[in-house]
């Protein structure tokens, strides 16, 4: 069987709204260490709760600068967060990594995490960093080159869409995305729109 081909820099060099469905079922690994994307959420630098909004810090430094590298930042101090640089330099929109399907290195990520069930495995982002052991060592490296890996979908897949979650401003733009009837979603996605190509 044929490798999938890798995402390159231009894939992520468009708008945050294309790049987010684009990546339900595409595979990231991190050292070898990985699976299916079967959940993200879009976040614009135009609206409150992008990091981004009120301009450039050192913590969101990453995002201010070219498409196709990885933002890490750590939530409420505990969990560290993965996400996708997107648009061009200076845009400052990203796509969080939600969750996977756990398919490469199942036993290390069962040794990081401290369990045994697949499903707990990767089911939501901090999970997710843990699981494939990222960082904030990790912050601002490219995603075309190693210890990252990220290859295209063989199929446009069935996308749930909903709004999205653990955010309390713009809590209602219908900006996170999952593969439909996955069992490795964070969260239930609620009956919203049949999945497009892109939100706006």
């Amino acid at each position: 069987m044929a490798q999938k081909p890798r995402l390159r820099r231009a894939f992520f060099a468009r708008s945050v709204h294309e790049v987010a469905p684009d990546l339900i079922g595409a595979t990231l690994l991190f050292n070898g260490v990985g699976g299916r994307i079967v959940e993200v959420e879009a976040y614009h630098h135009t609206e409150p709760a992008a990091h981004s909004y009120r301009g450039r810090t050192a913590r969101n430094a990453v995002m201010f600068g070219p498409p196709g590298h990885a933002y890490v930042y750590r939530s409420y101090g505990i969990h560290w967060c993965v996400n996708v640089v997107c648009e061009t330099e200076g845009s400052a929109s990203a796509v969080l990594i939600r969750a996977l399907e756990p398919l490469e290195g199942i036993a290390s990520m069962r040794r990081r995490r401290g369990v045994r069930d697949e499903r707990l495995l990767c089911s939501g982002p901090g999970r997710l960093c843990q699981a494939l052991g990222i960082t904030r060592a990790h912050n601002g490296l490219a995603l075309d080159r190693p210890p990252f890996e990220l290859r295209a979908r063989t199929h446009d897949p069935e996308i749930a869409v909903g709004v999205r979650i653990g955010i309390s401003k713009a809590a209602d733009l219908p900006w996170r995305y999952g593969l439909k009837g996955s069992r490795f979603l964070s969260k239930p996605i609620g009956s919203g729109k049949p999945g497009r190509r892109g939100a706006g």
